[in-house]
């Protein structure tokens, strides 16, 4: 029987796949398999829906959302916010000023989250350290949703990626999808790549040498038996690509900035790159862009990017529906 659609407030029946998101925290893509997925996409395309003829809903009125960014957000954090907002929600927004916070009085990331969950229902973390969000959901008694550790993972990105993928193409399989950029640093391309071993997808790698996928996700990808393939030019892949997913080279990522001048500029794709490319292929990036995508792109129809955006939104309102019980 399908699900009750949520803008009529009603509540769905319960299922094994439901439950596994209610009062979870969101840690690593790899607690999502294909099922897992459907139901996300499904529940974030009727917030697609509802948003287009209503606006919102008072699903979460009562609940709130605390963001607690150790590093510099605007697209997380407002997707977040404006999810929240959209969903009846409210926010204790501390996405800029955790350096003047008790975290500069040497508060530990343990008593920061236990003394913020006793004002929320659910917290959204970014934190410059890989493994930080695995450390909050042991503190915390309410749910953790990771929005970017380090260089580890992005979960929420990975999904909205996957979701974008899916609008733009109509199916997860059969594709070849070529990223680009920073690979190694890049957290996006780790945890898109993770969620894409669950498809039939083929892959490329564009980058440098300095900056090539980690060993461990190639070792995924290998014993997945995916067809892998690495090129140091995007001239290589672009007329075969059905989906170009770049990714800016992280300056803060690099402790030697020699290294981030030899590698900042070393591709770069334009209308030229795209004039290659093929007619139903996609282009993405997870933003901010540097000057990796010719702003001149951005009148192609094919430049995904700001519809990735928006699905963002409607990935993590259906998220926050989900851990709170309410989707």
């Amino acid at each position: 029987m399908k699900r009750p659609r949520l803008f009529t407030f009603d509540q769905p029946t319960p299922s094994a796949t439901t439950h596994r998101l209610v009062d979870q925290d969101i840690v690593a893509v790899s607690q999502f398999d294909p099922p897992l997925i459907d139901y996300v996409f499904d529940v974030a395309a009727e917030m697609r829906e509802m948003h287009e003829r209503i606006g919102g809903t008072d699903l979460l009125r009562g609940k709130v959302l605390t963001c607690l960014f150790y590093e510099p957000s605007t697209r997380t954090s407002s997707s977040f916010i404006a999810a929240m907002e959209r969903l009846s929600g409210s926010v204790i927004p501390i996405t800029q000023g955790v350096q003047f916070s008790s975290v500069s009085k040497g508060e530990t990331l343990h008593d920061t989250i236990r003394t913020l969950e006793q004002y929320s229902d659910v917290i959204v973390l970014r934190h410059p350290e890989t493994g930080a969000a695995g450390i909050a959901a042991a503190a915390a008694t309410i749910p953790i949703i990771n929005a970017g550790d380090g260089a580890g993972e992005h979960p929420t990105q990975a999904l909205l990626d996957l979701f974008t993928i899916k609008q733009e193409r109509g199916t997860l399989d059969g594709l070849h999808v070529a990223m680009v950029g920073d690979l190694r640093y890049g957290r996006t391309v780790h945890s898109l790549t993770q969620l894409l071993l669950h498809y039939d997808v083929e892959f490329s790698f564009v980058s440098p040498e300095l900056l090539r996928l980690p060993l461990p996700y190639m070792n995924q990808l290998k014993a997945a038996n995916k067809t892998v393939h690495e090129t140091y030019n995007v001239a290589d892949v672009i007329g075969s690509a059905d989906i170009l997913y770049v990714t800016r080279v992280q300056k803060e990522r690099f402790s030697d900035l020699t290294q981030y001048e030899e590698v900042k500029d070393y591709y770069r794709v334009t209308p030229e790159i795209m004039s290659h490319a093929k007619d139903n292929a996609i282009i993405m990036h997870p933003l901010p862009r540097v000057n990796e995508i010719d702003v001149r792109v951005d009148s192609d129809p094919r430049a995904a990017y700001f519809r990735q955006v928006k699905n963002g939104m409607y990935i993590r309102m259906a998220l926050l529906a989900a851990v709170l019980g309410k989707a």
